[in-house]
C-alpha cells in the first residue's frame, strides 16, 4: 500500500470513528457561572487543551461572525483549542483556534511539536478579532481554521466553514490564482493582496512555509493536503483534510 493510499484509509477511520464518538476528556473543567454551560476539557500539557464551545465563547463567535446566522455545522461538532507558540523573536504567546472536532486532538499534537521546535508562527486569535473578515485577518498574519462559509454559488459548506482546514502565517504565505474571465482576458488574485511580495518562493523571508519543513511535514503525517502542492492555484498558507471525508460531513450538515 502506498503513502497516500494509507493516508486516506487513516483519514477515513477518523472519519467513521468521530461520527459515533466526541472528544474524549482526561480532565473537567471547574464550575463557570450559573449562566454558562459547564464544558469537557482535555489538556495535555500546561498551555495545550481542547475545550467544548462554551456558552461565552459561542456569543462571542456569533457576534464576531465566525459563527453565522446560516451555519449549519452544529456547535457541538466544534472545540477550542488554546496553544502556545513562538514568534519569529522566540517570544511565547497564547494563542486561541476553534476547529471540527475530528481535527482537534491532531492539531493539538502538531501546534505542540512546533512550539518545542520553535516553528514560527506570529499570531493565532480567533476570525471574530476581525469580525472574521479573511483579507483583514490575513493581512495581520493570523493563523485560523473554523470561519463558517458556503463554497461561491454552492450550498455546500467550505472546508474552513467546516473547520476541517488550518491557515498558518497567512500574509507570508499568500493564496494566488490566475482567473480567465469570460472575454478571455485574465485577472490576477492574490489573498490577501498585501502578500504579493511573498509568491516568490525562491527568496528566504520569515514565516515562510517551504515543502518539508517541520509545519508542512506534522500536517502532511496527519492527512492533511496542502494549498502549496496544488496545480491550478497556490495557497502556500493553507491545510485541509481531502475531499473524501469532508465531502461526507457537507452532505450530512446539509440535510
Amino acid at each position: 500500500m502506498n503513502a497516500k493510499k494509507r493516508k486516506i484509509r487513516t483519514v477515513v477511520m477518523m472519519f467513521l470513528l468521530a461520527a459515533g464518538l466526541s472528544v474524549c476528556s482526561r480532565n473537567t473543567a471547574g464550575a463557570q457561572s450559573d449562566n454558562t454551560t459547564k464544558t469537557e476539557e482535555t489538556i495535555s500539557r500546561e498551555g495545550f487543551s481542547i475545550r467544548e464551545i462554551s456558552d461565552d465563547l459561542f456569543d462571542r463567535m456569533r457576534g464576531g461572525k465566525s459563527y453565522k446566522e446560516d451555519c449549519v455545522v452544529p456547535r457541538e461538532d466544534l472545540r477550542y483549542l488554546m496553544v502556545l507558540h513562538k514568534d519569529k523573536d522566540g517570544n511565547t504567546h497564547h494563542g486561541e483556534m476553534v476547529v471540527h472536532k475530528l481535527i482537534a486532538e491532531d492539531v493539538l499534537e502538531i501546534f505542540e511539536k512546533l512550539y518545542d521546535a520553535e516553528y514560527p508562527i506570529e499570531r493565532m486569535v480567533l476570525p471574530d478579532n476581525y469580525m472574521a473578515d479573511d483579507e483583514t485577518m490575513m493581512r495581520d498574519n493570523n493563523s485560523s481554521c473554523f470561519n463558517f462559509r458556503f463554497i461561491s454559488h454552492t450550498n455546500r459548506v467550505s472546508k474552513h466553514g467546516l473547520g476541517m482546514a488550518v491557515d498558518i502565517n497567512t500574509l507570508y504565505n499568500p493564496y494566488h490564482k490566475i482567473v480567465t474571465n469570460d472575454d478571455g482576458t485574465q485577472t490576477e488574485v492574490i489573498e490577501p493582496a498585501t502578500g504579493e511580495a511573498y509568491l516568490d518562493r525562491t527568496q528566504d523571508f520569515d514565516y515562510k512555509i517551504e515543502k518539508g519543513d517541520l509545519c508542512y511535514t506534522l500536517f502532511i503525517e496527519k492527512g492533511f493536503e496542502w494549498g502549496g502542492d496544488w496545480t491550478d492555484r497556490k495557497d502556500f498558507q493553507h491545510f485541509e483534510l481531502p475531499s473524501e471525508v469532508t465531502e461526507k460531513y457537507s452532505e450530512m450538515y446539509e440535510k
